[in-house]
């Protein structure tokens, strides 16, 4: 006959709690890595230049692309820079968060073919310290990312360069 002992189920059920909380701190820790990752520009390098325009540093990231925080009418958002885009083009989803009103009907040519996407008009969009206003946008309904795609209709509104991995966003004046 053998006797069970409650201590050794203690023992076991903190060992499991253990891996339980080791595993969801790695998941915590590499996903933060992954998106740091994905998006390098969270919180861009910021300054004033000596005439007094705004200017944005952006890192590349790792797939080679431009991916930075930002905000739309005052509503934190991410854009991925597009020079290939002529409009500064809204996820449906993205734009119903943001209160964003669907104007006329327009037919698009986008890389996956040609789709009805909606007018809009951005009272403001700010990268960093750069703010631009009543930016000609899109929404279009057939975009899934969260990622909203930051065209001419704004890049045309800053003088931008590139320097190896950096891309430099300059105000306007």
């Amino acid at each position: 006959m053998t006797e069970h002992d409650p201590s050794s189920n203690l023992g076991k059920s903190f060992i499991w709690l253990a891996w339980i909380i080791a595993i969801a701190l790695l998941v915590f820790v590499f996903q933060d890595l992954l998106e740091q990752q994905y998006n390098p520009n969270q919180e861009p390098k910021l300054s004033l230049q000596a005439n007094g325009k705004a200017e944005v540093i952006l890192q590349q990231n790792r797939h080679g692309h431009y991916v930075t925080n930002g905000a739309i009418n005052g509503s934190q958002v991410t854009f991925l820079l597009d020079t290939g885009a002529t409009q500064v083009s809204i996820p449906g989803h993205i734009a119903k968060d943001l209160g964003l009103r669907a104007g006329a009907t327009m037919r698009v040519q986008t890389a996956n073919g040609s789709i009805n996407v909606y007018q809009t008009q951005l009272n403001e969009l700010r990268i960093g310290n750069i703010y631009l206003y009543n930016v000609a946008a899109h929404i279009n309904p057939s975009m899934a990312s969260d990622e909203i795609l930051l065209g001419m209709s704004a890049l045309k509104r800053v003088e931008f360069s590139q320097t190896g991995k950096q891309l430099i966003l300059r105000e306007q004046l």
